[in-house]
């Protein structure tokens, strides 16, 4: 391979950062530098069936499976993955994370088959402001290593509501209560499908979704979400 003298003089001016970290990436590294990758708080949550992401359900709806990749804890510098994917226009970084939890997840010893992928939709609305669904940029992530389809027809959102940030459990669940729907249901009757998220707090958006596809569609349900706060 010729050596690429354009891109080395330009990452001398504009060297290539860590998106965990911010330093400069070294040649070989992409997107996350060695260091990084290597020292993620991951969970192992796809081993535990105990574990907490799996507990906030107990109780409350049935959910066949559900793991988080990372632990989101204040502070530590990986919330910046996170936050550049949802508010920096950065994909990449969602689909990149979610090809890693795809591959911890079938290494897990709990990950059941799925015969579909359902990011938590955004009403068209958001969307638009937006221009992109980042959970639809994990779910793609995960697509590409489990070999399953991600689907956006599946689960729609039929009513805009303010973002559930700085809002209590009570007020999240009411924020998100009837406003999805299935539109096709007798395409997942019965079918496994795994929602999939950003972070995971409460648990009241991820319930709502789970609800609407068990209720309206007949579908077994799993989650599985890249970060737990």
């Amino acid at each position: 391979m010729q050596p690429n003298y354009l891109t080395d003089f330009i990452e001398l001016f504009y060297p290539r950062t860590c998106k965990a970290c911010g330093k400069a990436l070294n040649k070989g590294e992409d997107w996350i530098c060695a260091h990084c990758l290597l020292d993620m708080p991951t969970t192992d949550f796809w081993n535990r069936a105990d574990n907490s992401v799996n507990q906030l359900f107990w109780g409350r709806t049935k959910m066949e499976f559900a793991s988080a990749f990372l632990h989101f804890a204040k502070g530590s510098h990986y919330r910046h993955l996170i936050h550049s994917l949802k508010y920096k226009d950065d994909c990449n970084t969602g689909i990149r994370l979610g090809e890693l939890y795809g591959h911890a997840l079938v290494k897990g010893s709990l990950y059941p088959t799925i015969d579909a992928i359902i990011p938590v939709p955004l009403h068209p609305k958001k969307f638009k402001i937006r221009g992109y669904n980042q959970a639809e940029c994990i779910a793609q992530g995960l697509s590409n290593v489990l070999k399953v389809p991600c689907r956006t027809d599946v689960l729609i959102r039929t009513v805009h509501t303010p973002t559930q940030t700085k809002k209590n459990k009570e007020q999240r669940w009411n924020n998100v209560s009837g406003v999805f729907d299935v539109p096709e249901q007798a395409q997942v009757q019965g079918q496994h499908l795994l929602i999939v998220d950003d972070v995971i707090t409460t648990g009241a958006t991820i319930e709502h979704c789970a609800m609407t596809l068990q209720q309206k569609g007949g579908a077994r349900v799993s989650l599985a979400c890249i970060a737990h706060a």
